[in-house]
């Protein structure tokens, strides 16, 4: 009779291990670096507050040098000055006197302000401008007033009725005489051109016209024919002194001495005093 030996593991046996599904996605491990020690930064701010001045007090030092030694070669005396725009020779005289002591002046050393200004208060000049022109030149811009019409005594009008004073008259005397009150310069200056428009086609041109203390005008025309137009309605007393001149008044002009439209519904012609004939005075003398 055979026999046999069952001999039992140290270790109980184990169910077997099922099938656990795995897991998604790899799986690492992951080292943790040791922390750095942060040293504390420099402050270099105190320095560079103490730096920026020496800086700039050694850029202002050397541009100052840089500039002793190049400005005697950038820096020149004024040797001419243009003078554009047209002027009476009285005034080009005058402008020569003031500009000349400006001549060999240092380049920047020029005031343009004070010589605009010099130029300025000159009553006869309407605008001025004055610029340098490197490197030895000043280029001056002038415009003298223009003169319509003379100003009581001693004063020009210019075409907005501004007056100013000329050096002399005597170049003036062929302009129309406007007088008035100070107070209307400009108003005269605008009847003067309203007045002189219209009477232009009738061959008549104005040589004084005079505001009245009382408000009333008075024309003088180079034809010897004295117009009195009254305080009012100026514009509707010549248009109808044209219409009646046209019609009536033409071919006597020369015979005209004066023209009254102070009235209402018309005006009144006065008449020259015809000459008296030779053999009438020689009767008259016997």
């Amino acid at each position: 009779m055979s026999s046999a030996t069952l001999r039992y593991p140290s270790e109980p046996l184990r169910a077997p291990a099922r099938n656990k599904p795995s897991p998604r996605g790899a799986s690492r491990m992951v080292v943790k670096e040791p922390r750095k020690v942060s040293m504390p930064k420099a402050d270099f701010s105190a320095l560079k507050r103490l730096l920026w001045p020496v800086l700039l007090a050694g850029l202002a030092l050397a541009t100052f040098q840089l500039a002793d030694k190049v400005m005697p070669f950038v820096d020149r005396p004024i040797s001419k000055i243009n003078v554009h725009g047209e002027l009476s020779p009285a005034n080009q005289q005058v402008i020569q006197q003031l500009l000349a002591p400006y001549a060999g002046t240092s380049f920047f050393a020029v005031d343009m302000l004070s010589l605009r200004s010099e130029l300025e208060q000159m009553p006869w000049i309407s605008r001025v401008e004055v610029r340098r022109v490197w490197p030895d030149q000043i280029m001056v811009s002038l415009e003298e007033q223009l003169p319509v019409a003379r100003w009581g005594d001693g004063a020009l009008l210019n075409n907005s009725g501004e007056a100013f004073t000329p050096r002399e008259l005597t170049n003036y005397q062929g302009l129309p005489l406007l007088q008035g009150p100070q107070r209307a310069q400009a108003q005269v200056m605008q009847q003067y051109q309203i007045l002189s428009q219209m009477l232009r086609p009738l061959g008549f041109s104005i040589t004084r016209l005079e505001l009245r203390e009382r408000g009333s005008w008075f024309v003088s025309t180079a034809q010897g024919v004295e117009l009195l137009l009254g305080r009012d309605h100026l514009v509707e007393k010549v248009q109808n002194f044209v219409a009646i001149y046209n019609k009536a008044l033409k071919d006597k002009v020369a015979n005209i001495a004066s023209v009254d439209m102070r009235y209402p519904n018309g005006l009144a012609v006065a008449w020259r005093t015809p000459p008296v004939p030779a053999a009438a005075s020689a009767a008259a003398v016997n």
